[in-house]
């Protein structure tokens, strides 16, 4: 099995290395920002306009309007809830339903729950699936990602996940064994370890799940067995709640807008509902990007997680070393390593 590290063939030094050379130092020097601008346009990926999902706002109190864009995790992982999602859309389902609830460094909430002059649910349209918890987390398909990354600071092709053996640790993660992307979302997951016909180590992924990082989007529920349908959601907006992941449906995550839900004021109820009717913020539409004309639909682009250009970014973002940081981390978890996302302008 061929391993190349995580540095790629752009560094031949450990990130922790004194800089020989003066081409060294001025990689050392480099900053995340400079890494994604110098990325070459074909490690960009296109994000399906079937897999953004548009939530228009009421207008702020200064009549500025609000728009919030999430990406849908692709299959197989959520497939269901993001099923159900893409039916409650294309039925305008959430259309004149509000944000709900907000707890401080936790979520923004919405959807049709917590309103005590109408307790009384709204039906969901025709077609939405069955859901269950054992869906949180799912079977490992080697076909999701051709790389993953582990605790020491290596990526190796995810088919098996040998010789992990390397400096670091980089990407150590005290919730999961491996991480990894789809489609720029991230996951994490765990490995196995057996010995192959000839006696030696071999490591392989087992199950993988979306995991919990800010901006987020997760799928509200009840106690267990209860999995939600998709109809009530949340965005994160504090630190990483990574105690969530395997115990509630991850769908995707927020990569525009997210600052229209960070700063809505905090609910004063129980468990951060609002109190009043008056405190809600009024959804006007969410809509598949695919279901908009095509003038008026929203385009971005993803780094490629599997390009040279993001195992770059990567190392950058867990190793800074340029003028404002004394200090280099030494690594970094799968929600800092957020992967670059650019709205495409026509």
């Amino acid at each position: 099995m061929k391993i190349r590290t995580f540095l790629g063939a752009l560094v031949a030094a450990t990130a922790l290395s004194a800089p020989a050379t003066a081409q060294e130092m001025e990689e050392a020097a480099i900053t995340p920002a400079a890494v994604v601008e110098a990325a070459d346009p074909a490690e960009w990926r296109e994000i399906p306009a079937d897999d953004l999902l548009v939530m228009t706002l009421a207008p702020d109190h200064a009549g500025n309007p609000r728009e919030v864009v999430i990406q849908l995790i692709p299959a197989p992982l959520s497939t269901a809830w993001t099923a159900n999602i893409r039916t409650m859309a294309k039925a305008h389902w959430w259309d004149g339903l509000s944000i709900y609830r907000s707890v401080d460094n936790w979520v923004v909430q919405w959807g049709d729950g917590e309103d005590p002059e109408d307790p009384s649910p709204k039906p969901l349209p025709d077609g939405i699936v069955k859901t269950s918890e054992h869906a949180y987390a799912i079977p490992w398909q080697p076909e999701m990602a051709e790389t993953l990354w582990g605790a020491f600071g290596r990526r190796a092709a995810a088919e098996t996940f040998d010789n992990m053996d390397g400096d670091g640790p980089w990407f150590a993660d005290p919730y999961a064994s491996v991480i990894g992307y789809l489609r720029g979302i991230p996951f994490a997951g765990e490995i196995e370890t057996k010995q192959d016909e000839n006696g030696e180590r071999v490591n392989r992924p087992t199950h993988v799940w979306p995991v919990h990082c800010y901006a987020s989007v997760g799928v509200a529920r009840d106690l267990s067995p209860d999995a939600g349908t998709g109809a009530e959601l949340y965005a994160v907006i504090g630190h990483a709640p990574r105690q969530l992941d395997r115990n509630i449906a991850v769908v995707g995550k927020v990569i525009e807008g997210i600052e229209h839900l960070s700063i809505l004021p905090r609910g004063t109820g129980e468990y951060g509902v609002y109190e009043t009717e008056a405190e809600h913020t009024p959804i006007v539409s969410v809509r598949l990007a695919s279901e908009l004309p095509e003038n008026a639909r929203p385009r971005f682009r993803y780094l490629d997680t599997e390009s040279e250009s993001f195992a770059r970014f990567a190392d950058v973002v867990a190793n800074r070393s340029d003028a404002f940081y004394k200090v280099p981390a030494g690594g970094a978890d799968v929600c800092n390593v957020r992967v670059p996302v650019v709205r495409i302008e026509d």
